[in-house]
């Protein structure tokens, strides 16, 4: 799990295609430090798997077709720059809000302005999306926890303050770029509830099925 505070950028050391997927050699300092065999770390909002590593230097991901289907990722060049998250300890703070590196869909930049030191940044959302989103809740663009700041149909703005512009890749988006999208999971969750299939009805709420 991840909180969605993001810790650096990498920078795309190196890119293979394979028949498979896409494999990617990150460079990185603060995600690399610790790094393991196995670990999981959040990858501009996606959650992969290190398959190997240079301690403190770099490590290797690798795309699935799922995954480069789903993401940009596989379409990012060498040189390129994405926010690096390590998976939350189970002692660690709790800064941001609950995000598991799954990404629903890719949202797009609509809208960019600076105000004074912040920057507004608005973003169009996918078909149906809207729905998960509420003004001032909180959203996952790029593995960035953000909070929103105004939601107007498809669109949701969202502001920057001048730290999490200079140390995320937000800093180098631009209208039209691509986003990772990743929902407020709790929303997802409270769909499902009220959502009850149709075999439930006549089943009182609150009762449960026999397990056995």
């Amino acid at each position: 799990m991840f909180t969605g505070i993001v810790e650096e950028t990498g920078t795309i050391r190196s890119r293979e295609a394979t028949e498979d997927g896409v494999r990617l050699r990150i460079e990185a300092d603060v995600a690399a430090s610790d790094v393991e065999h196995g670990a999981s770390i959040s990858v501009s909002g996606v959650c992969l798997t290190v398959e190997r590593f240079e301690t403190g230097d770099w490590f290797e991901v690798f795309l699935a077709s799922e995954t480069v289907e789903r993401t940009y990722l596989g379409d990012l060049r060498e040189g390129g720059a994405v926010n690096l998250e390590r998976a939350m300890p189970a002692d660690g703070r709790f800064d941001g809000h609950v995000v598991q590196g799954h990404v629903d869909a890719v949202a797009t930049v609509s809208a960019v302005e600076s105000v004074g030191e912040d920057w507004y940044v608005e973003f169009e959302l996918p078909p149906g999306y809207d729905r998960y989103v509420v003004e001032k809740g909180s959203i996952t663009l790029d593995g960035i926890s953000l909070t929103v700041a105004d939601l107007d149909g498809d669109r949701l703005t969202v502001a920057i303050v001048p730290t999490t512009y200079e140390i995320t890749t937000l800093s180098e988006k631009d209208v039209g770029d691509p986003v990772h999208l990743e929902v407020d999971v709790l929303a997802k969750y409270v769909e499902s509830i009220l959502e009850v299939p149709e075999r439930d009805e006549g089943r009182p709420r609150g009762t449960h099925r026999s397990q056995s």
